[in-house]
C-alpha cells in the first residue's frame, strides 16, 4: 500500500510525456496567415481613379481624383495590424513546427497572451476600418459627407474585402487564444 503511495507521487511529479503536434494549431496558424496576406493584398491593390467635380458651383470643374487606402488613417492602421498579423502567425507557426509539438507551459502561456494581445489590435482596426467603410456606403447626412461608394466601386469593394479579411483574422486569434487556454487547462488537469 505504501508503495503505491508513493508511485502515484513520483508519476505526479515526473514531466508529462511531450505532446504531439498539434495540427489545429498549426492548421488555425496557417488559415491566420491566408487571411492576413489576401487582406493586405486586397487593401494595398485598392486604387481607383474616376473624375469627380472639385468644384460644387457652377461653372463646374471636372478632374480626376484618385481613392486609396493611404487617404485615411483608419485603413493605414488596417495595413499596420494586418502587417504585424501576418508576420506573427508566420513566426508563431514556423515555431510550432520547429518544436515539434513539445510545448512547455510557459510557451503556451506567451502564445495565450500573444494571441489575445493581436486579436484586440485585429479587432479594433477592423472597427475603425469597417466605420470609415459604412460612411463611404452610405453617407452621413448630418455632417453632409456624401457617399463614395457609387462612384469608387471597386476601391469600396476592396476595403470591404479587407475589413472582412480582418475580421477572419480577429476570429482566428481568438480561436487560438482558446486553444491555448484549453491546453493550459488540460495540463493541470
Amino acid at each position: 500500500m505504501a508503495s503505491t503511495v508513493k508511485d502515484s507521487e513520483q508519476a505526479a511529479l515526473a514531466p508529462s510525456p511531450p505532446a504531439k503536434l498539434r495540427p489545429a494549431e498549426l492548421i488555425l496558424r496557417l488559415l491566420l496567415f491566408a487571411a492576413s496576406l489576401s487582406g493586405l493584398v486586397v487593401l494595398v491593390t485598392g486604387k481607383q481613379t474616376a473624375i469627380v467635380p472639385v468644384v460644387l458651383t457652377p461653372p463646374f470643374r471636372f478632374r480626376p481624383v484618385a481613392a486609396e487606402f493611404t487617404n485615411s488613417p483608419a485603413l493605414i492602421y488596417l495595413l499596420v495590424a494586418l502587417c504585424m498579423t501576418c508576420l506573427y502567425s508566420l513566426l508563431t507557426a514556423a515555431s510550432s513546427v520547429k518544436s515539434g509539438g513539445s510545448s512547455c507551459a510557459k510557451k503556451i502561456f506567451v502564445h495565450t497572451l500573444l494571441d489575445v494581445y493581436h486579436a484586440a489590435v485585429m479587432a479594433s482596426a477592423t472597427g475603425a476600418a469597417a466605420a470609415v467603410a459604412w460612411v463611404g456606403l452610405k453617407g452621413n447626412d448630418h455632417t453632409r459627407w456624401n457617399k463614395i461608394c457609387n462612384v469608387y466601386d471597386k476601391f469600396c469593394r476592396h476595403i470591404g474585402t479587407a475589413t472582412a479579411l480582418g475580421l477572419v483574422a480577429s476570429i482566428l486569434l481568438l480561436l487560438l487564444a482558446g486553444l491555448n487556454a484549453y491546453s493550459l487547462y488540460r495540463r493541470r488537469r
